[in-house]
């Protein structure tokens, strides 16, 4: 019987702060092997937007749980950005408004929201051939992924990247969103659900100095060695 020569698929977790440039370098990464790119970010986002819309608050539990249970939550690839449908409708532009941005984190620590994306993040992630980038990637959601990586920058850089890609145009000043993203720090590593914090086994990658394309490559460089020591195992 001829033994299967094709590449192991694996998972790739890139965990970190937010504004680090996770989404462009994870879809970068996953274009690179061919693998699905997985937003988790987004994916929580959509869930801010929906209760928004129903005016269920963070606190109430119950309504909570029952519309994150219903929601019908779709990634799809795009020219430029992956597409995120919420219900059938494409939100992927409102769901970076700053309204939905600001709540994120509130919406994100309710134990019945996590439970449910992780719920549907590991089974979009059981077959392989997945980057998926957030928060507690790596930690959490995907603990045995074969490659783990923390991306990170300074306050100051991570600013000025939201600053080009919305924020001017929202009106936004770099100290504004300085104070933002310090904030979402805070939130994001304080919290009691899941907490923003590395991996024991991920790899630091400081990418204030780096280009998003550089950052990919030397993803894909470490990628390409946990492929081979997959394949060997």
């Amino acid at each position: 019987m001829a033994q299967d020569s094709s590449p192991r698929r694996i998972a790739i977790a890139i965990d970190g702060p937010a504004g680090a440039g996770k989404s462009t370098v994870a879809r970068l990464v996953a274009g690179r092997f061919g693998y699905v790119y997985i937003d988790t970010g987004a994916m929580y986002r959509a869930v801010a937007l929906a209760a928004l819309r129903a005016g269920v608050e963070p606190g109430m539990t119950g309504e909570l749980e029952k519309l994150v249970s219903e929601l019908d939550i779709r990634l799809e690839p795009g020219d430029v950005v992956q597409r995120v449908r919420l219900n059938g409708e494409d939100v992927t532009d409102e769901i970076r408004s700053r309204a939905v941005t600001s709540v994120v984190p509130a919406y994100a620590a309710v134990p019945a929201v996590r439970a449910r994306l992780v719920e549907l993040q590991r089974a979009m992630a059981r077959e392989g051939g997945v980057v998926m980038d957030g928060r507690d990637i790596g930690t959490h959601v995907l603990p045995d992924a074969e490659l783990k990586v923390f991306l990170t920058a300074s306050v100051q850089e991570r600013a000025r990247r939201r600053y080009e890609e919305s924020g001017r145009a929202q009106g936004m000043t770099l100290e504004m969103l300085e104070e933002e993203i310090a904030e979402r720090d805070r939130q994001d590593a304080s919290r009691e659900i899941s907490p923003l914090v590395k991996a024991e086994d991920a790899i630091v990658l400081d990418t204030t100095t780096l280009t998003a394309e550089e950052a990919a490559e030397r993803i894909a460089a470490l990628a390409g060695r946990s492929i081979a020591e997959a394949g060997r195992s």
